[in-house]
């Protein structure tokens, strides 16, 4: 049975063995994964203060930004220890409950990131295409429930990850994987691949059955007329509310075509080829095994920079949470017209 450990440099196969030259990583990682982490804590910490402190009434989308933001602020904190982590070239020198916990982050971070950008389009869309009866779909207390049941879908499936994830002393270091050790790695396979198609997949053809229905309706000619009429725009343009959707839609694709998908296409062939070889090394040659590992690790950064798309959604939503930002009673002024723009500004 062939092993392989995609943390370390080289790969092992009883009968075959294949050397990975993999040092990039320990610039790429420790670099890209510091920049994630000023850029992000930044924007989301901004993001996370104009919603607590300067938006009194919540509306569903302010629930599920607040819970995409507190998402990716748990896995920002978690990024210092792994700029150590890869700068010292895969020597791990916390404990392995620690290791544990920072690659569940991880990928509750991922997933939920995921989720709540799905829910937030899925308000969006329901908003767009039908104004008059999200009135009764949508509220602050559904929005609340559905939250939950987010986080508690999260939770669950990531916690196989807490056994998967562990260390072991390779040499002079103590490896952390990110996947998992190599007698396991076939039930991680049936795993990660199951976790792939219910929490990315799906969510992803979701997203854009929703984005291209909203386009065909932003689309027709008569749009804005029974949005006013259903009482949702309440004295805000038409234009305007198109070009808050067009912008969401616009960063949450980009969010998904540049974060998600590469990483869930390269982690997948990756995961693909180690199984294949180690069925039948013969069938896969080593560079191409190193090929695709190479692909994967370089798409990982790009999963961990959602952290910093995540809160562009909120500030590029509209000219509301720009000014909160300056002017400390905008609030009291938004209680007029005006206010539900703050509304509809977090709706998106």
């Amino acid at each position: 049975m062939a092993t392989f450990d995609n943390n370390t440099t080289q790969t092992n196969v009883s009968a075959f063995y294949c050397r990975f030259n993999e040092d990039f990583k320990y610039i790429l990682l420790p670099v890209s994964y510091a920049l994630v982490f000023v850029m992000g804590l930044a924007l989301n910490a901004t993001a996370l203060y104009v919603i607590v402190f300067r938006t009194k009434r919540w509306k569903p989308s302010t629930i599920y930004m607040f819970n995409l933001t507190m998402c990716d602020t748990l896995y920002i904190f978690t990024l210092p220890f792994l700029i150590y982590y890869y700068a010292d070239e895969n020597d791990w020198p916390f404990s392995e409950p620690l290791c544990k916990l920072i690659r569940f982050l991880f990928y509750a971070n991922l997933y939920g990131s995921i989720l709540f950008l799905c829910c937030i389009s899925l308000h969006r869309f329901v908003g767009i295409c039908y104004p008059v009866r999200s009135l009764y779909w949508v509220s602050a207390r559904r929005a609340r429930l559905v939250s939950v049941a987010v986080w508690a879908c999260v939770l669950f499936c990531q916690a196989p990850v807490l056994y998967f994830s562990r260390t072991r002393d390779v040499a002079n270091e103590r490896i952390c994987y990110d996947t998992t050790s190599a007698e396991l790695f076939d039930d991680f396979l049936v795993y990660s691949s199951v976790v792939s198609v219910l929490m990315f997949a799906v969510p992803f053809m979701v997203v854009m059955v929703c984005y291209g229905l909203m386009v065909r309706k932003l689309l027709e000619p008569s749009w804005g007329s029974e949005g006013e009429a259903g009482g949702e725009s309440r004295g805000l343009g038409a234009q305007r509310q198109k070009q808050k959707s067009v912008k969401m839609i616009i960063i949450v694709l980009a969010t998904f075509m540049l974060c998600f998908l590469p990483f869930h296409l390269t982690r997948s062939l990756y995961y693909s080829f180690r199984y294949l070889r180690q069925v039948n090394p013969a069938q896969i040659s080593c560079s191409l095994l190193e090929a695709s590992s190479i692909a994967y690790k370089v798409t990982r950064p790009l999963a961990s920079a959602n952290s910093c798309l995540d809160p562009i959604l909120y500030f590029l939503a509209g000219q509301e949470v720009r000014s909160n930002l300056t002017k400390k009673n905008k609030s009291s002024s938004s209680s007029k017209p005006t206010g539900v723009s703050q509304g509809l500004t977090t709706q998106l």
